[in-house]
């Protein structure tokens, strides 16, 4: 059973799924400076607009955008949904506990816990199929696709609404990242001489996963086929990769499970954060396992979006194989590592694809897509 992408929606701070796109194939980034909190000075932030969003109107701009690229309206009954996010509200918990009033408090606080996303989506479709919402670091967005996946490869439904949210732009989460000493000063640049840490983003990225059967009975455009997925933890450090262990695991294992050797791979859409360890480990892994394939990270254009970036990822990757064009690495100028990283749109007929994402903890996912 060929499980096929018949709808996709984005938001990142470049805009919609069309506007990211045609943006990074223009070499542009929606990264800026931004001094949004009196505590925490500033730094450069893939915001959407001036202020930091809200989950919840994330999601509903999301799940709304994706349904009309499938060109499907509600209520979907049997439509499954997991639709993950890695931090979920914590920017509105943190709203609350700064408040001065100690008796104040959010109205219908159970609205605010993780599964928001997941929630909001079920309800807007008024759906009766199983609903759940992964949570797996910066690996969230894959494991909602390989949830939706398995919903479907199993029987339990024919169509799913997948993907990830995050809103993540908080001072909790800024000061985390600040003690760290991950957080970039002037900006993204993935692969290069010159990175200095991760730019924090803001966005999202759905999709609609169907049987080939029924996209073909309502005659829906197929955007891509998802092939195969692998899914490791190795719990070797909170924040650190481990060198030598389960992410390698993780790509074989995608690659197995879509029966295909590693020179069958014509695009990677790497984890790119541009932090120092990540990107000399993923060009590690890409060296070792593959004899040749472009790469590239999105992530100089949208910043990391943490929970959301795979889904975001693997929506450009769909993008590539649908229109023919590989996305350049924004804000790469000298490339550190014995890459074939895109720097500029390259118009390439690829037939299959790869999306990495490695989260905290050790979290691993990648999946395999074709056209």
């Amino acid at each position: 059973m060929e499980v096929v992408v018949t709808g996709m929606g984005l938001i990142s701070c470049l805009g919609s799924l069309q506007a990211t796109w045609s943006g990074i194939l223009q070499n542009k980034s929606g990264i800026k400076s931004h001094q949004l909190f009196p505590a925490i000075p500033a730094y450069p932030l893939g915001l959407i607009a001036s202020r930091p969003s809200y989950l919840k109107d994330l999601t509903q701009r999301l799940v709304t955008a994706t349904l009309a690229n499938a060109k499907l309206t509600a209520p979907l009954t049997e439509c499954g949904v997991a639709i993950g996010s890695s931090r979920g509200c914590q920017a509105s918990w943190e709203e609350m506990a700064t408040q001065k009033d100690s008796n104040s408090s959010i109205p219908n606080w159970l609205n605010t816990l993780p599964y928001q996303p997941a929630t909001i989506t079920a309800k807007y479709l008024q759906t009766q199929a199983p609903v759940s919402s992964p949570m797996a670091a910066c690996a969230t967005g894959i494991w909602a696709l390989f949830r939706g996946y398995e919903l479907i490869k199993t029987g339990r439904c024919k169509r799913v609404i997948v993907g990830a949210v995050e809103a993540p732009v908080s001072p909790l989460t800024l000061a985390a990242f600040e003690r760290m000493g991950a957080l970039a000063k002037s900006g993204c640049y993935p692969f290069d001489y010159r990175r200095e840490g991760m730019v924090l983003g803001e966005g999202g990225a759905m999709f609609v996963l169907e049987t080939a059967e029924l996209a073909a009975l309502r005659r829906a455009k197929i955007y891509g086929r998802i092939l195969g997925f692998g899914l490791t933890c190795d719990a070797h450090h909170i924040s650190a990769p481990q060198i030598n262990g389960s992410a390698a695991i993780a790509i074989k294992q995608s690659l197995e499970r879509s029966n295909l050797e590693p020179g069958a791979i014509d695009y990677i859409h790497a984890h790119g954060t541009s932090t120092a360890l990540n990107d000399r480990h993923e060009a590690r892994l890409i060296r070792h396992i593959f004899p040749q394939v472009a790469v590239s990270s999105t992530k100089g254009a949208t910043g990391h979006t943490l929970g959301a970036s795979a889904a975001i990822g693997t929506a450009l990757t769909v993008m590539a194989l649908d229109r023919g064009y590989l996305p350049p690495c924004v804000g790469l100028k000298n490339l550190e590592f014995d890459l074939d990283v895109v720097t500029r749109p390259r118009k390439a007929q690829i037939e299959r694809a790869m999306c990495f994402s490695f989260g905290f903890g050790g979290q691993n996912a990648v999946i395999t897509l074709s056209r």
